[in-house]
């Protein structure tokens, strides 16, 4: 249809029930780009109007050589995002009307470049998503009011951030390489035997605790001279910092002195980071699995037998349900959930761990002996994560000092200064007889997994998040406070759409868990988020998360 038909029923439905601008859904003509009307909001106060803008390859203008790549891809379209973004701020607070009249907003960005489905390049299109608030004084439509949006300010946004014209080419380029760069880092962990690469300069501490943003005059980041490596990049000089290198890296100094700081940069470090956050080139294994004691989880059908046996009432650990984990119990399933996601690396900080997990000192062995203790701790099974599986451990340790004896290498803060003592603490435990280490067993994931969430057959699963804390598919809450790597709402959103892809699609009583969600991830790999994203969504933007997240997704879903 044409843009005279959009004007025609505007007009013809002015000043009526709100109702009527569901007649509007379809697809209109605006010459530079197509105007998708997908969904129309019931009443003003309700979810906003959904609506696509859709602009061909020749006439958005951007070179297949910024998106000839997954990650330069994301990094377009999450530079493209932050324009629009920008262009819709200019221009808020221009319509009038009850409720959410006149709004126009997109998905909100953070500090990581993240593959989002709010702006995608596609099939020789530029396809972006908004929502507009049609509208309405009361619930009396304002059609005059919607068509000062369609073909006064909506051009105009499209016209100042959707175009290759429009940009700061400069900026642009800068998006582009600085994502080429983490990239080829990222390869060079690996081959390096490095779980972690943190440039000198880098500033780890964030503004504040509900802030992601670089704190203003922070102390930056400076690697001890051991422990200096040199990255060459694509683009810019050699790239100087600290490299951690695989096998148990301890993090030890006084309270506030940067030891958690530090440990949340390198959890974050799994994402690429945009320029000028002070973390770009902070880069972690991007399987790192921040691990956590979480009581009163839901542990289901779990193998926890490494850590836990012998529970009073033979309960068995090799199959290990409840509905109400305690810190140890929980510490473990987080252990062996990261092994069957397939990560390489654990991050842990003593702070939120639980004690009876992590240690047993020697005095309480000699009260309580190995044969009468359920648990045995992680400082027994540390080195055979190395060693065995291959599975490297960073920890943050502040009173345990234990870990010195097991460490590879230690990393002492000081007022946010980095300093390798690891000479120093062999020395210290030089006389110490450091806890036996035991080795860990091969573990089998191999059980079918099965599960359902009740839906009646003319009403589909209908997905409610909030924030990164709750996911809610129809009435079943999963709780995900403590996946701590989860960094964006849109993520908690894409994983209640990935479940209710699995139980629609994957779930068959047949699979296990590793097909189920192998078989997921390769599906989004070619097909991108958005092919398991439900075309008639109600609301918020879907952001791809790990696959760490999806198997942390499903293995706190209470199947029972």
């Amino acid at each position: 249809m044409t843009t005279s038909d959009l004007k025609k029923k505007l007009r013809e439905i002015n000043k009526k029930s709100y109702s009527m601008y569901k007649t509007l859904a379809g697809v209109y003509e605006f010459g530079i780009y197509q105007l998708c009307i997908d969904h129309v909001q019931g009443d003003p106060f309700a979810s906003p109007s959904r609506v696509r803008l859709c602009i061909s390859e020749k006439t958005h203008g951007f070179s297949k050589t910024y998106y000839d790549k997954y990650w330069k891809k994301v990094a377009l379209e999450d530079y493209i995002l932050r324009q629009l973004n920008r262009a819709i701020k200019r221009w808020e607070d221009r319509a009038m009307g009850s409720g959410k009249s006149g709004a126009i907003t997109t998905c909100r960005t953070g500090q990581v470049m993240l593959e989002r489905i709010a702006v995608l390049l596609e099939r020789q299109c530029l396809t972006v998503r908004l929502e507009i608030g049609f509208p309405a004084r009361g619930r009396t439509i304002l059609s005059e009011e919607l068509e000062k949006i369609l073909f006064e300010i909506l051009p105009k946004i499209v016209e100042q951030s959707l175009l290759f014209r429009s940009m700061n080419k400069r900026e642009l380029e800068r998006w582009i390489q600085v994502s080429e760069n983490q990239e080829y880092i990222r390869k060079q962990l690996e081959q390096d035997h490095l779980v972690a690469f943190l440039a000198n300069g880098a500033i780890l501490p964030r503004e504040s605790g509900v802030s992601e943003r670089p704190m203003k005059d922070a102390v930056l980041l400076q690697s001890p001279e051991t422990m200096k490596v040199r990255m060459n990049v694509p683009y810019g000089e050699p790239i100087e910092g600290m490299g951690i290198r695989e096998g148990i890296t301890v993090i030890a100094g006084g309270g506030y002195h940067g030891k958690s700081t530090l440990l949340k940069a390198l959890e974050a470090g799994v994402y690429n980071h945009i320029p000028g956050d002070g973390r770009e080139y902070v880069l972690t294994r991007a399987s790192a699995w921040k691990v956590r004691a979480e009581d009163g989880r839901y542990i289901g059908n779990c193998n926890i037998s490494p850590f836990i046996q012998n529970l009073p009432k033979q309960q068995n650990t090799d199959h290990f349900t409840t509905l109400n984990a305690s810190g140890s119990t929980s510490q473990a399933a987080n252990v062996i959930e990261g092994i069957e996601s397939g990560t390489d690396v654990f991050l842990i900080d003593e702070d939120t761990t639980a004690t009876n997990f992590m240690i047993r000192d020697q005095w309480m062995s000699r009260l309580v002996s190995d044969e009468e203790e359920t648990i045995t701790p992680f400082i027994r099974k540390i080195r055979s994560l190395y060693e065995e599986q291959k599975i490297s451990t960073v920890i943050v340790v502040g009173s345990s000092g234990d870990y010195l004896a097991a460490a590879d290498c230690v990393i002492q803060m000081e007022q946010y200064h980095a300093y390798d003592v690891t000479k120093k603490a062999k020395e210290i435990m030089r006389d110490y007889q450091a806890a036996a280490n035991l080795p860990f067993p091969k573990l089998k994931f191999d059980q079918p997994f099965s599960g359902s969430i009740p839906v009646d057959k003319y009403h589909d699963y209908k997905i409610k998040t909030n924030g990164t804390d709750t996911l809610t598919l129809n009435y079943e809450s999963i709780d995900l406070r403590y996946l701590e790597q989860l960094v964006d709402p849109g993520q908690v959103i894409a994983l209640g759409a990935i479940l209710r892809y699995a139980l629609k699609n994957s779930i068959d009583g047949t699979k296990t868990k590793q097909q189920i969600v192998g078989e997921i991830a390769e599906k989004i790999k070619k097909e991108g988020l958005i092919s398991i994203i439900p075309k008639g969504y109600s609301s918020g933007h879907p952001v791809l998360p790990r696959v760490q997240e999806i198997y942390g997704c499903f293995n706190r879903w209470r199947r029972e």
